[in-house]
């Protein structure tokens, strides 16, 4: 069963995956949040782990960094292993003024400087959006926990160290909340092979303000986005 790039077999990932950028945060979440688990990959460094969370199997493991990366190891997940959900639990930089340090955003739509989609030939241009039943969960367990969260549009870019500096105040201009590197990628994705996505993102930086948290906090805390993807991963 094994893939070019996870080595799990059948039956070893749940149906729904929780996918952080970050390799390490998939540790993480598996050895605070769940229990009995045990690890199905570790090809490059990308590991995976899946567990009982609240007596339900819930999957989790990194995406890497970028639409490519996150295309790669998403369509095997959808394609190879059953996979029907997948919610990136991630980090972002705030682009709006009404955003702070740890404030989460849910992402509803998100725009891209990407061409991933031009893979499909399509005559336009593709919105990519989360799926509404896990934005519906998202939203509810959010309120339950008394989250500081926003939900909205994103903006997933190609480019970490862009050239255009003034890039992000047009996309400020449209509204758009914050910047990262995976969602829009992994919306087209889903949208094309009839699966379910969602991003659900803590604000790691203000991209205006150049505050920061740091890559050790970036690892091992933003521990509200984490339970709200795994009880939004849950629900009925």
């Amino acid at each position: 069963m094994m893939t070019p790039h996870i080595e799990a077999k059948k039956g070893q990932v749940a149906q729904v995956v929780l996918m952080p950028g970050d390799p390490l945060r998939a540790k993480f979440i598996a050895e605070n949040f769940l229990v009995d688990v045990v690890q199905f990959n570790g090809v490059r460094g990308m590991l995976g782990y899946t567990g009982q969370y609240k007596g339900r199997l819930v999957s989790v493991m990194g995406s890497g960094m970028g639409i490519p990366s996150m295309g790669i190891y998403a369509h095997e997940l959808f394609s190879f292993y059953d996979v029907e959900r997948i919610i990136r639990v991630g980090t972002a930089g705030g682009i709006s003024p009404h955003l702070a340090l740890r404030d989460v955003v849910i992402a509803m739509g998100a725009c891209t400087n990407s061409n991933f989609v031009g893979q499909y030939n399509l005559a336009g241009h593709f919105a990519p959006i989360a799926d509404y039943r896990l934005l519906a969960a998202a939203v509810k367990h959010a309120e339950k926990a008394g989250v500081a969260y926003r939900v909205g549009n994103v903006i997933t870019s190609d480019t970490f160290y862009g050239d255009d500096t003034a890039a992000m105040a047009g996309w400020l201009k449209m509204g758009v909340l914050a910047v990262e590197m995976e969602t829009a990628g992994l919306y087209a994705l889903a949208a094309r092979l009839g699966k379910q996505a969602l991003a659900i993102l803590t604000i790691s930086d203000m991209v205006f303000t150049q505050e920061v948290t740091t890559a050790q906090e970036r690892q091992n805390s933003f521990t509200q986005m984490m339970e709200i993807a795994l009880e939004t991963a849950i629900e009925e």
